[in-house]
């Protein structure tokens, strides 16, 4: 296929690296092993909403973008969830000078994962105890990680802020560690100015979550017929 975006494998063994297809709405639909990539979009997208519900309970501070959704909801009448939302779509007029094709998983994430965070912040208490408050930390981090290379790795288009990401990567040949760090440091001090919660879970996310999802990602990528050699 024509205008593949090479993704950096960190295996030290020889391997072929695995590579997300730049596909149209259309052919992402109709590129073969469509079960096996819902699945996994259905899943990384339900896992992004509960982790970022994780860090805010946790209340040792939000995730980056976060940081800009909760600035949002003091000075407009929604919640963190509807913030998400909006937010959304706003970044995917962003992708018109990137020429980032979107997709399923492009308007699934728009919505699903604001909804999914709202449900989970319903039903998750924040926890009492310092051990707690870190473990929920440390696992909303790792998990949104690997949350992000499921939905990505589907095929079906990447979320609006992960197609900024992708986008930016694929023009600027910059590693998507260096991409997706520089992008959650602006985001987080947009987000401060407005009265967003800043926290070390704030930094620990902003820091290791482009390294995590550069780590992850390659392994999650559905590989589809007409990639192989």
């Amino acid at each position: 296929m024509s205008s593949n975006l090479a993704l950096e494998n960190l295996d030290a063994a020889p391997r072929r690296v695995r590579e997300l297809a730049q596909l149209g709405p259309v052919a992402q639909l109709r590129a073969g092993r469509l079960p096996r990539r819902l699945a996994q979009l259905t899943v990384g997208l339900v896992l992004y909403g509960v982790t970022l519900a994780m860090l805010i309970r946790g209340t040792l501070g939000n995730a980056s973008w976060d940081v800009l959704h909760q600035g949002m909801a003091e000075h407009l009448p929604i919640s963190i969830g509807t913030a998400v939302i909006v937010m959304s779509l706003v970044v995917l007029l962003f992708w018109i000078p990137l020429r980032e094709k979107p997709g399923l998983g492009t308007i699934a994430n728009s919505f699903v994962v604001g909804l999914v965070a709202d449900a989970t912040l319903r039903v998750l208490a924040e926890p009492d105890v310092m051990w707690e408050r870190v473990l929920l930390m440390i696992g909303g981090v790792v998990l949104n990680a690997l949350a992000t290379a499921l939905y990505i790795g589907s095929q079906l288009g990447p979320g609006p802020r992960d197609g900024l990401m992708t986008g930016l990567h694929r023009r600027t040949k910059l590693p998507i560690g260096v991409v997706r760090t520089a992008l959650e440091v602006v985001v987080v001090a947009i987000g401060f100015a407005l009265g967003g919660v800043v926290g070390i879970g704030t930094i620990l996310y902003t820091l290791s979550i482009g390294p995590l999802v550069q780590l992850m990602l390659p392994r999650f990528i559905v590989e589809l017929p007409g990639q192989r050699d």
